[in-house]
């Protein structure tokens, strides 16, 4: 013991030395404690900060929402002159149908809440885009007549995918019916799908052609609206219209050019196009150039078998 005396006593003195250093580190640890804990009340800061952005956040979506709704009691929505159409005035003026189904698009297209008075409900429009539609771009071209109206029966062929079905869907109102036959069957079943939440549509995936393969599900009807896009196309519509048109009804059809003849001047086509529809017992009242929204097309609007008006 003697022997490591002089270790021994390096060795006291370590230990001796060390309840101070561990006491130091202890109040160092505190220090550190604190530190930390200063880093913590930062981050609860930063929390905090970052709860009080986004309560102010929810304050731009809030001010957002109401800017909508804004937006909405600032567009206003006046009837156009076809019934089942409105226009709203606003920024951009657009042509808007009152939407059937509100809260629904049907192919991502705007959609506008016109403020009520109090105790009555928010009504809802949707935006009508001319160039995805022949008949939109046809009222906004400014035609004269237009038969799709509250409570008339349309036979639409060439339904497509349903965008312009769905506006003619929402102009007929639930007093009316829509009959959309659409030969392929991609886009049958979207127009099948769009109709499951539309009660006045009935979609039918057939050829217009062989319109007595569908002729158990339609009734006569008001209206018959063409967009086949087929050289024969005329003569579709016409036979169509000799099954389910009732006599004095009306033929709203789209020409598109190219489509008849790609080689002929469009004037000539839409010209011969007429001739055709007079052969068939249609008489022409109008027609009218789609041209800014579609390129050569003409929307050829007529009467079917017109009764003869008795001289007084």
């Amino acid at each position: 013991f003697l022997a490591f005396g002089s270790s021994h006593v390096a060795f006291l003195k370590y230990f001796l030395a060390v309840p101070p250093q561990v006491s130091a580190m202890g109040k160092g640890g505190k220090g550190k404690g604190d530190f930390k804990g200063g880093k913590g009340k930062g981050k609860d800061g930063k929390g905090k900060k970052g709860k009080d952005k986004g309560k102010k956040g929810g304050k731009g979506k809030a001010k957002g929402k109401g800017g909508k709704g804004k937006a909405g009691s600032k567009v206003i929505i006046e009837p156009h002159r076809h019934e089942g159409a409105f226009v709203s005035k606003g920024k951009d003026d657009s042509l808007v149908t009152r939407n059937l189904v509100p809260g629904e698009s049907v192919y991502g297209e705007k959609r506008l809440v016109a403020e009520a008075a109090e105790g009555e409900e928010k009504i809802e429009y949707r935006v009508w885009n001319p160039f995805r539609s022949k008949l939109g771009a046809g009222i906004v071209g400014g035609i004269g007549q237009c038969p799709v109206k509250p409570g008339a029966k349309v036979l639409y062929l060439g339904g497509a995918s349903g965008t312009t079905v769905s506006h003619v869907s929402d102009m007929i109102g639930p007093e009316g019916v829509v009959y959309a036959v659409e030969f392929s069957h991609r886009c049958g079943r979207d127009l099948t799908n769009m109709a499951k939440r539309r009660p006045n549509v009935v979609p039918i995936v057939e050829d217009a052609r062989q319109p007595q393969r569908y002729r158990m599900l339609i009734g006569m009807v008001d209206v018959i609206f063409a967009d086949v896009a087929q050289p024969d196309q005329a003569r579709i519509v016409t036979y169509n219209a000799s099954y389910f048109l009732k006599n004095d009804g009306w033929i709203m059809i789209s020409i598109k050019a190219n489509c008849v003849d790609s080689t002929a001047a469009p004037e000539a086509v839409f010209a011969s196009e007429i001739d055709k529809l007079k052969k068939d017992g249609v008489k022409p009242k109008e027609q009218l150039t789609l041209e800014p929204y579609h390129r050569d097309h003409a929307l050829v609007v007529g009467v079917y078998r017109p009764s003869k008006k008795k001289k007084e």
